[in-house]
């Protein structure tokens, strides 16, 4: 690994743009097309560049493997459900505040990491970080603009995939001593292959087909945007930065992704930037800081 430049900055800025980016056309998408197509089709078009990536590394692909279950079950916690529950819930919120609750991501998995692993074991400092990071997200809930009792249930599934994440994110443990890459492109194959049956018999996805069905052009390039580029070129992208600056530095996206969805929503969407998003924003980014901080106190 080498210390970063200037170059490496902007592929971090790059990649957290790719990332945030997925919020909004998550929304124009909704106007369109169903949750659950959404869902499928983003990892269906996640997979192509990842898999032809392993094809051009001659990275054997595991999906069908004696350890196929894991890659099944981490394509169906890390991908399948919360990529549903925020196309479901996010049509009913500003895209603004679903990257805002996305970005608790982080604070949640300090707190099942302790309880579910050796060696990430919660202390004061993350503690302080946890606390202050989800009390800017307890306070964007009382922010009546953004959040009411037509779109609170739609509010909880988005702070709940969040949740999915991290659940996938420590299944991904017991595999991790195979590539990136090669886990990637399997989870990414088993959420289409679960996603492709369900999306047929529930949205009726067939219909895509006839010529009566007819998408907005926003919400097609939308979903385009969302599969090749905030999935797969994304994923690729992260391989890339892993590989030469590792995984301390890779992750400082976190701190990128909501300032760019909050901005992103509000040039793209015009949507509305309020005093409390402001306040929740800044919370949420000193508490992931605070957590990463305390990540490099060791326990003994």
């Amino acid at each position: 690994m080498r210390d970063a430049k200037s170059l490496d900055y902007f592929l971090l800025t790059i990649l957290a743009i790719l990332w945030a980016s997925a919020f909004f056309n998550i929304k124009i998408a909704t106007d369109s097309f169903p949750a659950l197509t959404i869902a499928f089709l983003r990892i269906f078009l996640g997979a192509i560049p990842v898999i032809l990536l392993c094809y051009i590394k001659k990275i054997k692909i595991e999906a069908f493997s004696k350890d196929w279950y894991w890659f099944a079950a981490i394509g169906f916690i890390n991908l399948v459900i919360p990529f549903y529950l925020i196309a479901y819930g996010i049509k009913n919120v500003q895209s603004n505040l679903a990257a805002i609750l996305m970005a608790s991501t982080p604070l949640t998995a300090v707190a099942l990491a302790h309880f579910f692993t050796k060696n990430e074991k919660i202390n004061l400092v993350k503690s302080l970080g946890v606390l202050i990071g989800f009390s800017g997200i307890v306070f964007l809930f009382s922010d009546n603009i953004l959040i009411n009792e037509n779109n609170i249930f739609s509010t909880f599934l988005i702070l709940f995939a969040s949740c999915f994440y991290v659940v996938g994110g420590l299944l991904t443990l017991k595999i991790s001593n195979k590539e990136n890459e090669n886990v990637t492109a399997s989870i990414l194959i088993w959420g289409s292959l679960i996603l492709f049956p369900i999306s047929i018999f529930v949205d009726k996805s067939w219909n895509l087909i006839f010529p009566t069905f007819t998408p907005s052009l926003a919400s097609s390039l939308s979903l385009l945007y969302l599969g090749v580029f905030s999935t797969g070129i994304a994923w690729m992208l992260r391989f890339y930065i892993l590989k030469n600056n590792g995984l301390v530095f890779q992750a400082q996206v976190a701190y990128l992704i909501p300032i760019f969805g909050v901005i992103l929503g509000f040039l793209i969407l015009n949507e509305a930037i309020t005093s409390k998003v402001i306040i929740s924003l800044i919370a949420v980014i000193i508490g992931i800081y605070i957590v990463k901080k305390g990540s490099k106190i060791k326990i003994v």
